[in-house]
C-alpha cells in the first residue's frame, strides 16, 4: 500500500487545492490531507474551522484522511509510514521553494519522496491569500472555492469588521 501526504495550510481551501487532492488520490491507495499548524504563522481560520472545511470538500473521496499535524513534515510521514509528499505547483516561484523544501525533507529522512503535480490552468493564479482579500472586501469567490467555504468566509469576514 503506497500512502502519501498533501500537506498544507488550507486557509481556506480552494477548488485548486481540491483539484490536487483529488488527482493525488487517484494516484495513490491513501491519500492523508494534513492541515499543518505553524505557530509562527497567523491565519484567518482556527485549526478546527480549516479541518472541517477540509473534511466538508473532500468528504466524497474514499481514500482521503484528513488530520493535523504541527511539527516537521518528515516526523508525520515516518509515524505514519507515508513514503511520498505531494506538492501542487502552480508557476516556477512554487517550484523554487518546493524543490528546497523536497530537498530538505529527502536530506532529513531518506525514505521521503516529493511529487509534483502541476495545478489546472484554471487555478494556476488562485491562493488561499486572494481569496481572502477578495473576499475580506465582500468580493464573489464563489469561482474559487465551494459554497460551503464562501459561507465560512463570509461569516468570518463579517465577525470581523
Amino acid at each position: 500500500m503506497v500512502r502519501a501526504i498533501y500537506p498544507g495550510s488550507f486557509d481556506p481551501i480552494t477548488y485548486g487545492h481540491i483539484d490536487i487532492a483529488k488527482r493525488a488520490a487517484e494516484l495513490f491507495d491513501e491519500l492523508y490531507v494534513v492541515v499543518m499548524e505553524n505557530k509562527r504563522k497567523h491565519y484567518t481560520f482556527t485549526i478546527e474551522e480549516r479541518v472541517e472545511m477540509v473534511k466538508e470538500c473532500l468528504k466524497d473521496i474514499p481514500n482521503v484522511r484528513v488530520d493535523t499535524f504541527s511539527g516537521l513534515l518528515v516526523e508525520y510521514t515516518t509515524k505514519n509510514k507515508i513514503n511520498v509528499v505531494i506538492r501542487g505547483l502552480r508557476a516556477v516561484t512554487d517550484f523554487e521553494y518546493e524543490l528546497q523544501m523536497a530537498l530538505a525533507n529527502k536530506e532529513i529522512c531518506n525514505g521521503v519522496e516529493t511529487v509534483f503535480l502541476m495545478t489546472d490552468k484554471n487555478y494556476s493564479f488562485l491562493s488561499s491569500s486572494l481569496v481572502k482579500e477578495v473576499a475580506s472586501f465582500g468580493g464573489q469567490v464563489s469561482q474559487w472555492v465551494p459554497e460551503f467555504v464562501e459561507r465560512k468566509l463570509r461569516e468570518k469576514f463579517r465577525n470581523l469588521k
